[in-house]
């Protein structure tokens, strides 16, 4: 069994930051590429940032230079560091991670998600 668990959401101000963080536990052999993807109410999923197994990283448009995303393999946990929060940033965060069980298997886990509002 694999699980992932998704901490550090919470309220703050607009202009605030925020810290997110996932740990993967569990049988793991290797995991993959990680990533971070958000849902607001009545909108569709969408990525916010991802990162592969050797730090290489990928960003939306919208939180470039404001969010950060790390990872520290040693952990097997993903960060997202996030500054400068608008109220759109507004959502439910979900971590995600291809994780590799064996050698031979691999397939995509996600957390349970954490809440996150910019509201002043």
């Amino acid at each position: 069994q694999v699980q992932l668990v998704e901490s550090g959401g919470g309220l703050v101000q607009p202009g605030g930051s925020l810290r997110l963080s996932c740990a993967a536990s569990g049988r793991i052999f290797r995991i993959n590429a990680m990533g971070w993807y958000r849902q607001a109410p009545g909108k569709q999923r969408e990525l916010v940032a991802n990162i592969t197994n050797d730090g290489i990283t990928n960003y939306a448009d919208s939180v470039k230079g404001r969010f950060t995303i790390s990872r520290d393999n040693a952990k097997n946990t993903l960060y997202l560091q996030m500054n400068s929060l608008k109220p759109e940033d507004t959502a439910t965060y979900y971590c995600t991670a291809d994780i590799m069980r064996t050698i031979w298997t691999a397939r995509d886990y996600w957390g349970q998600g954490t809440q996150v509002t910019v509201s002043s």
